[in-house]
């Protein structure tokens, strides 16, 4: 999230980009941390654009300042860093998904179909914690397909399918192509080096509408559903094809992670 100065510092410098100020044509000698604002930038509209869905600029503005990080990173490649908004573009086509054993197993949910299921799963739950009463939290559950993600010093380096629950396919360049995944977070502010966050890849309605509107166009047969579209989505070789189908994430559990030593801790 981004406070209201924080929001309005962003806005003044994405207008100040905008109207003419490219980095490359100023007069001062440019840095490092000049392209590192820039990303800020760019990361800032993501967010309200693929977040909150409410963005503050038009895409052709967006892309404007998207091609200027391009460009300076074109002029000075040895600043290119693996999180940066230019990084979610794939380079080439995948060979293969290798498969990648999960920190922590991937569970399963049972369907129920009646009220006898559910009767049962209350008995074995109670006979299994010893209590005569239990509490219950039911919640919906987006019809997805699960990912598990792996930070470690703040940066996205693995994608993983849930595949068998304990080993799945490693998709990480697909992931990157999901706007919503972002390809760092500041764990480290907590005192964490690794962690392991699971959630779904989602298609939603108006999308897999427009996808399969875009098929028929092509003479092509359209996705059966929103689940099986997101999920063979993630499946795809070309990565650059994941990034047009417009998927979203939805990320809700920590299920894993280590700390920094001490001597790694922020003051």
């Amino acid at each position: 999230m981004y406070s209201p100065d924080q929001t309005q510092r962003l806005q003044k410098i994405s207008s100040t980009l905008l109207s003419g100020g490219e980095l490359l044509k100023t007069s001062h000698p440019l840095k490092v941390e000049d392209i590192e604002v820039l990303r800020e930038v760019l990361r800032f509209h993501e967010y309200r654009y693929q977040i909150l869905n409410d963005p503050l600029v038009s895409d052709f503005e967006y892309d404007s300042l998207y091609k200027q990080l391009e460009a300076i990173e074109a002029a000075h490649p040895d600043w290119v860093t693996d999180d940066s908004p230019t990084q979610r573009v794939a380079k080439s086509l995948t060979k293969d998904f290798p498969t990648v054993q999960h920190l922590v197993p991937m569970l399963s949910l049972e369907n129920s179909y009646n009220a006898e299921d559910l009767l049962d799963w209350d008995r074995k739950a109670r006979e299994l914690t010893g209590l005569t009463e239990l509490e219950y939290c039911v919640e919906p559950k987006f019809d997805g397909a699960s990912i598990s993600l792996i930070y470690e010093n703040d940066r996205l380096v693995q994608g993983v399918t849930r595949g068998d629950g304990v080993a799945g396919d490693e998709i990480t360049a697909n992931i990157r192509q999901i706007r919503s995944v972002p390809l760092s977070a500041k764990f480290s502010s907590y005192g964490i080096r690794q962690i392991e966050i699971r959630g779904e890849i989602l298609m939603n309605k108006n999308n897999f509408a427009k996808y399969n509107q875009q098929l028929a166009e092509q003479n092509i047969p359209p996705l059966a559903n929103p689940r099986n579209a997101a999920s063979g989505s993630l499946r795809i070789k070309d990565s650059s094809e994941v990034g047009r189908r417009n998927l979203e994430a939805f990320l809700y559990h920590v299920s894993y992670f280590t700390l920094l030593n001490k001597d790694q801790l922020l003051p």
